[in-house]
């Protein structure tokens, strides 16, 4: 047994963490991001361990330390942790690098409804299918949300979202067998649309778009509320 699946995820943790000495909201506001996450990874927690159970996903044991909670590796559980900071902290990173680093609110807008349509689209042409359905579903809505609320988030993300793809398809690669002899995640592909990117279901992006600007539009949320409770105090 060799936990790759944990080295995996020391691995991903490790690079944001030794650069965690610059200023960036995720490090001076890590209250909101905690709370913020932990929002997140209990939604997607429920979603992995009902779909863990009715076989949509499973882990091999063979890649994991051996320690289940509901059937899920704790590797599992720490995922919605870890990645969600290592992803964020690339988009962190880049604002407080490239401050003017945005689309325009109009192409912003045009996008999100775009893509929303076309989630939208492959949701009700694929009810019969669970990851496929529950994955674009979700996706629509954290977009609708996104554009009616959220569109200056969008115009930034949209951009650090193609940065992010970059660590995601290593890592997901990795988890899906790229360069193991099994998986260290298996997918039942008569629940999902059967496209694969080498070894990466292709739900898995917007899989990783909700979870990552869901955590980031909660957290700043919270922000303003922080702000906001700050200047009733003045």
């Amino acid at each position: 047994m060799i936990p790759i699946y944990l080295y995996l995820l020391l691995g991903s943790v490790s690079v944001p963490m030794l650069f965690s000495i610059f200023y960036m909201d995720l490090i001076k506001d890590w209250k909101s991001f905690s709370i913020s996450t932990t929002i997140v990874a209990i939604v997607f927690l429920i979603w992995d361990a009902i779909f863990t159970h009715l076989g949509v996903w499973s882990f091999n044991a063979d890649y994991s330390i051996g320690f289940n909670i509901l059937k899920m590796p704790i590797e599992e559980w720490l995922f919605f942790f870890v990645i969600p900071f290592c992803s964020l902290f690339i988009h962190f990173s880049f604002q407080y690098i490239l401050p003017d680093l945005k689309l325009a609110r109009k192409s912003t807008q045009i996008i999100a409804i775009v893509f929303i349509v076309i989630a939208t689209a492959i949701f009700f042409t694929n009810l019969s299918k669970a990851y496929t359905a529950v994955n674009y579903s979700f996706l629509a809505v954290t977009l609708i949300i996104g554009v009616l609320y959220y569109v200056d988030l969008l115009r930034r993300f949209f951009i650090t979202f193609i940065i992010i793809l970059i660590p995601f398809f290593i890592v997901n690669g990795i988890l899906t067998g790229v360069l193991t002899p099994s998986p260290i995640v298996s997918y039942d592909d008569a629940e999902n649309l059967g496209i694969r990117l080498i070894t990466i279901p292709i739900e898995d992006i917007g899989y990783a778009f909700t979870m990552l600007f869901g955590n980031l539009m909660i957290f700043e949320w919270l922000k303003g509320r922080r702000r906001d409770n700050c200047a009733d105090l003045i």
